[in-house]
């Protein structure tokens, strides 16, 4: 064990001689062995590799929405990746329920933040429905979608409208629907529609790309859950 510790020792002392004698080559106003600088490739007729900047918004899915130590969403943080909208509208929650399920859904990238099922009881409060997807100061737990592509289109930060429409399932009705418009972005407005019916727990969700620019667009949708780190309350260990 004493010898592969001296060998390492040897190693690393022999590699640092090696880069203090580089740098004594610089100094002295020699071109550097290593790493030759971009000028002295200019030198010897190479190019210098460019200085290209990163297009924000294309290509990549936006981070997902930050999340503070205390396991809450950080409001109005842009991720990396996310186009800036100048104009930010006002964010608003849209509440919406039927017959077994009570929904909260967020303006900025019409994301569904809060899901309640109201037939079924939560565990650490019998008095109120069991709770799947959340975002308050306890939980951070929420589904987003939105576009990428090669310019900067709408994401789950873009600011969009609620269009007017029934919140409530009412008797007769077997279905609800909630559409939410972005603001234009990079051309593009994306449309979501939320389908959800009687009795039904999960939902249908349309995705509409209005594209009202002249250009052709080749959008990808992007698709993610974003939880935090904690427990879920009342969890159990199994060993």
């Amino acid at each position: 064990m004493n010898d592969i510790r001296r060998t390492i020792l040897w190693v690393i002392f022999g590699f640092s001689m090696v880069l203090l004698w580089d740098q004594w080559q610089v100094f002295n106003g020699k071109p550097p062995t290593f790493m030759p600088s971009a000028n002295q490739n200019a030198k010897n007729g190479a190019t210098p590799a460019s200085n290209t900047g990163t297009v924000t918004g294309a290509g990549t899915v936006p981070a997902p929405s930050p999340v503070a130590s205390d396991g809450t969403g950080v409001p109005g943080a842009v991720p990396a990746g996310a186009p800036v909208i100048s104009a930010q509208k006002a964010r608003e929650r849209v509440a919406l329920s039927t017959d077994v399920l009570n929904l909260t859904f967020d303006s900025e990238g019409g994301t569904l933040v809060r899901s309640v099922f109201s037939r079924y009881k939560d565990d650490s409060n019998k008095n109120a429905g069991f709770v799947l997807l959340d975002e308050s100061n306890d939980r951070v737990y929420v589904a987003q979608t939105g576009l990428i592509g090669t310019t900067a289109l709408p994401t789950h930060k873009t600011p969009m409208t609620a269009l007017p429409g029934e919140r409530m399932l009412r008797d007769g009705q077997n279905e609800l629907q909630l559409i939410f418009e972005s603001v234009e972005v990079g051309g593009v407005r994306l449309r979501k529609t939320y389908t959800i019916k009687r009795g039904a727990y999960d939902m249908a969700v349309r995705h509409e790309i209005i594209n009202t620019g002249a250009a052709a667009v080749s959008p990808q949708l992007y698709l993610q859950l974003v939880r935090d780190g904690n427990k879920p309350p009342g969890e159990s260990w199994v060993f």
